[in-house]
Parts: C-alpha cells; sequence; structure tokens
C-alpha cells in the first residue's frame, strides 16, 4: 500500500499551483507534508483523493490511477479535508452512520460505536454536530475519514482547534491507524511533525523543495553553525565580528554567534587573547522550523 505522485501539476488559468511535483508515501509511515500557505498541500491532497482533476501528471493509490477509477481510490482512501465538511443538523452517531451507508458498511453500529471510542466521542455522541467545539468537529471528520479502514488515511490539518490535551490523545489515533495504513499528514504545527511523522514532504510555490526524513533534513543543512555564549559581563562585539563572525545579544551576557564550519575555536581564541571571562558555551541545534524557513523563506 502506497501513494506514488509523479510529475504533478495543475494549472489554474495563469497561475500553476503545481509543478511537477514528485513524492512517495509508504504503508506503515505517517508522511509531513508540509508548506506555507498557498503552497499546493490543499491541491495535492484534492488530486490525490480524486476530487479535483490534474492538469498533467499522475497520482497512483495502491498502484490504482486516481484520475482513470477515482471511485476506487475513493473506496481505499479516507480524506480529512481542511475545512472539515460536516452536515451541521445531524446527530453525530447519524452522520457516521450516513458515511457508513455512502461505503456500503455492513453491521454498521458496531463500526459507529468503535470510532465513537476510538476518536473520544462518547460524551457528544448525541448531540447535533452544529453544538460542538472546532476540537469536537474535527475528531467527528477524523472518524468519518477512519469508518470505512481505508488502506490509505490523508489529512489536511487534522489536530486543527484541539487543545493540548486533545492534541496527545488524536497524535496517539494518527499514530495506531499508521501501522497498517499509508498516511499523509499536512499541519503548520512542526512539534506535531516531529512527534508523529517518519519522513518529511516540503512544498514551497508549487515545487517540491525538500524529501527526506527529519533528522537527515536537520543534518544536511549547509547553513553556518550557531553557538550560544555567555560571558561574565558584557563585551566588544566588534572583536569577533573582525574575525568574520556574526554576533548578537541574545540575553544578559549572552550572545547568538554564528560562523561557516565548527567557530568555536575562532570563539576562544578570541576570548582568550582578549582575556573575556567566558562562563559557557553551547551549540544550538537545528531545529526543523529553522529548516522549514530557511527553505521556503522569500529569496
Amino acid at each position: 500500500m502506497s501513494v506514488l505522485v509523479e510529475k504533478l501539476t495543475k494549472v489554474y488559468h495563469t497561475q500553476k499551483a503545481l509543478d511537477e511535483v514528485s513524492f512517495e508515501a509508504q504503508k506503515g509511515t505517517i508522511t509531513g507534508f508540509l508548506g506555507p500557505n498557498g503552497a499546493g498541500k490543499s491541491t495535492t491532497m484534492k488530486i490525490a483523493t480524486g476530487y479535483i482533476s490534474a492538469t498533467s501528471g499522475t497520482v497512483l493509490v495502491n498502484g490504482i490511477d486516481v484520475s482513470k477509477e477515482p471511485l476506487k481510490v475513493k473506496r481505499l482512501t479516507g480524506y480529512l479535508p481542511e475545512h472539515n465538511p460536516l452536515y451541521l443538523d445531524m446527530y453525530v452517531k447519524q452522520y457516521l452512520d450516513f458515511v457508513a451507508g455512502a461505503y456500503g458498511l455492513k453491521n454498521t453500529r458496531a463500526r459507529i460505536d468503535e470510532m465513537i471510542s476510538l476518536c473520544g466521542l462518547e460524551r457528544e455522541q448525541s448531540k447535533k454536530i452544529r453544538a460542538l467545539s472546532k476540537g469536537y468537529r474535527q475528531r467527528v471528520g477524523l472518524a468519518q475519514s477512519l469508518i470505512h479502514d481505508p488502506d490509505v488515511l490523508i489529512l489536511d490539518e487534522p489536530t486543527s482547534g484541539l487543545d493540548p490535551n486533545q492534541l496527545v490523545e488524536i497524535r496517539e489515533v494518527i499514530k495506531s491507524a499508521s501501522q497498517e495504513k499509508t498516511v499523509i499528514l499536512s499541519t503548520h504545527i512542526m512539534q506535531e511533525v516531529e512527534a508523529l511523522c517518519d519522513k518529511v514532504v516540503i512544498i514551497d510555490k508549487g515545487k517540491i523543495v525538500a524529501d527526506d526524513n527529519v533528522q537527515a533534513l536537520k543534518k544536511d543543512r549547509k547553513e553556518a553553525v550557531v553557538f550560544s555564549v555567555e560571558f561574565e559581563e558584557e563585551i566588544d562585539t566588534n572583536l569577533f565580528a573582525k574575525e568574520g563572525l556574526e554576533i548578537e545579544l541574545s540575553q544578559n551576557n549572552t550572545y547568538s554567534i554564528k560562523g561557516e564550519g565548527d567557530p568555536r575555536k575562532v570563539i576562544m581564541k578570541v576570548a582568550g587573547e582578549h582575556s573575556l571571562p567566558l562562563v559557557n558555551i553551547s551549540k544550538n541545534e537545528q531545529s526543523l522550523e529553522t529548516v522549514f524557513q530557511e527553505l521556503t523563506k522569500e529569496k
């Protein structure tokens, strides 16, 4: 079970929303699909689930071409769109029964009860969807995406509107589901990506700019190394600037110092030559958020 996207292109009038996008998501993994607003994430997901067509390129879900057999792909796919479309005047259990019927499921009562338990909807199951908070509406959306036990799960901002406790619970649901499914997850929450995702695909302006696991993305960046350096007292920053280092005050007597390669030798040299009272020096680890910003910033 996998999702294979090959040279996917989508053009709206004169705007190219997707420009030969290619990546793969495998069974048993969670692929984080990241990008700024308007980068093409939702467009890619809509094409992959058969809701809109591509201008060119292909998406294969378990080897099935979405453009040729969209209904078959929809049976294999669970989809939670960014703007969770729910029938607000339906009750929770009524809505899930409706979705189960659309998929032609049998013994729906047991499956509905299972989804209500899995997604933490027990207290809300007898309410109208209109009466639910945004967080609980997201849970209903997740339940409908899982109810037919799909091979592939495509989730666009699934944790939007959830409080911290709900976040933990829904993460566990997604993690559990990923053991037997192919999961593609779009989110703006970098901590979520690091907590959940096995690999990350980053899209910017309709093009893929990164495709790797989280640790490799953080290690492979070639930017200058940054150290946090604490002194006993305020120092003359020009002493470091003369050595080609970038330096700025981050808090009381603690400076952020950036240099190519490993600047620690230069830092120690300057501190020794000028008798600067050095208290502590530590490397600032590259965060996924920093990598994301570097890859998607305006050039």
